[in-house]
């Protein structure tokens, strides 16, 4: 398993700090959150993602992919009849989508919930048309990069567009791109899907439409601070073989930052470990 640490867990951490922090904890890689990088993500650059990588690397890190895509700068959406700020919002995910092609990271998570979400007088279908719209537009410049970008299905109560993920699957299929594909979320799925999250792990592994998962508990917590049973999940990525990201993701961290990220990757190994 390659497990690796959604890195605003470690923030106010400088980015050596969360390195040699993640490392220790016995994680493989940083799954990065552009917002810690810069105030402005749009100016993120290659000469970043150089640094970025060689600082994980000389903590014998690498960089598995980027999440929360959209959180800075603000006012972006994808579902606007705002032609400028549609512009703008693509425009930053091309940046990302080269940014993490120069670091090394082979995925990028889309999650942004508000920026997909209806504006006020759009049906959720509008917003919907205009999201699969944009991916569609960004799916030739992520096979150029080399990288795989993943629609996350999110809870409903984050957002109305995109909750399961048969959901998106199907959003996936009618683009028809190798380079977008979809995601498996542990605590969102807890929320939104209405089967076991470990059947539909292996339903949308199976089918070839999940590139990336990441583990958490329904209540937001780190893997191991609540009640859903990791185990079921992690099976599944054994006997598929799975070769992709296992990425930590709590949004709620006790009792700090890096005591969950520990409890959490011992949880996770510890698991795995007696799988059999």
């Amino acid at each position: 398993m390659k497990l690796a640490l959604c890195n605003e867990v470690l923030l106010p951490l400088p980015l050596a700090a969360q390195c040699e922090a993640a490392a220790r904890m016995g994680y493989d890689a940083l799954e990065i959150a552009p917002f810690t990088l810069a105030d402005d993500p749009t100016t993120l650059d290659e000469t970043t993602a150089r640094e970025l990588r060689a600082t994980a690397l000389a903590h014998g890190l690498k960089v598995s992919s980027l999440h929360w895509l959209l959180v800075k700068p603000e006012g972006l959406s994808l579902v606007t009849d705002d032609a400028a700020v549609r512009r703008r919002t693509l425009d930053l995910l091309r940046r990302l989508i080269d940014f993490a092609a120069a670091c090394g990271a082979s995925v990028l998570v889309h999650g942004s919930p508000k920026q997909r979400s209806p504006a006020p007088g759009q049906s959720v279908l509008g917003a919907t048309v205009r999201l699969e719209s944009a991916l569609a537009e960004l799916a030739p410049h992520a096979a150029d990069a080399g990288v795989t970008y993943c629609l996350e299905p999110l809870a409903p109560f984050e957002t109305p567009v995109i909750n399961t993920v048969a959901e998106a699957a199907a959003m996936v299929d009618r683009i028809g791109s190798p380079a977008i594909r979809t995601m498996l979320d542990v605590s969102a799925a807890s929320h939104s899907e209405h089967e076991p999250v470990h059947e539909v792990l292996l339903r949308f592994l199976a089918s070839g439409h999940i590139a990336h998962v990441q583990v958490n508990d329904k209540n937001r917590r780190g893997p191991g601070q609540g009640e859903t049973r990791q185990r079921p999940v992690l099976q599944v990525l054994k006997d598929m073989n799975y070769d992709g990201w296992v990425a930590v993701e709590p949004f709620e961290y006790l009792p700090d930052g890096p005591g969950c990220a520990e409890i959490s990757a011992h949880h996770v190994r510890e698991i795995w470990r007696a799988l059999p």
